[in-house]
Order: structure tokens, then sequence, then C-alpha cells
């Protein structure tokens, strides 16, 4: 394929979609369809892994610590109808692009530091 067919055939990142890393604590407002019904179902946790880059089949997972110190990890489609809203809650500084350690971590060992910027 041609570049200007593989292109065109992206998608254009919309502007209410922000940029997003490995260590960023996320919430996810995703459109759940239960029958007739359509809510909005949140789930918030830390941006695991990023899959696939800026192309159509990209993915990000977030892991949140659910009851009793269960660990639930979630895929989401990166340009998805589903997710309604992205927010980003805090950045992290990580070293790594799969922060994979932090499944057998909890607690304060789960921990990641945050990001500081300079406000201009």
């Amino acid at each position: 394929m041609t570049n200007a067919l593989m292109a065109s055939l992206q998608p254009e990142q919309s502007a209410d979609f922000p940029e997003i890393g490995p260590g960023d604590t996320v919430r996810v407002h995703q459109r759940i369809r239960e029958g007739r019904n359509e809510r909005i179902q949140i789930f918030q946790g830390v941006v695991v892994a990023l899959r696939g880059g800026k192309s159509a089949g990209a993915s990000y997972t977030v892991r949140r610590t659910a009851s009793h110190g269960v660990g639930v990890e979630r895929t989401f489609p990166l340009y998805s109808k589903s997710v309604d809203k992205l927010e980003i809650l805090r950045k992290a500084k990580v070293r790594r692009a799969q922060l994979y350690f932090l499944r057998e971590r909890s607690g304060k060992a789960a921990r990641l530091k945050e990001k500081r910027f300079l406000k201009a």
C-alpha cells in the first residue's frame, strides 16, 4: 500500500482525546449497552501498557485494585466509539514502556512517582 492510502486508513486523533502514556492514572468513561438501556461506566486505574502506536488497532491496558486487593485489568481500543471520555488524573515518572511489575506489588510498593510540571 502507498503511504497516502495508509494515512487515509488511520483515524485522526480527536482534539478531546488526551495524550496518554504508561504510568498515567486515568478515568475511562465507557458506554455500556444492556438491552435497550445505555449507561456510562467509569473505570479508574493506572495505564500499564500501550500497544500499536497510533494505528487504527492501537490499545491501552488499565489496571486498578478492586475490593480485597484483587487486581483488575481492562484493555480498551485507543480509537473506540464505546469510550465516551478519557480523563488523565495524574502522570507518573516511569522508566519502562510496560509496567507489568505492578501485578506482583500491592499497597505502598505499587506507588509510582508523580511527574511535576513547572507552571509558566
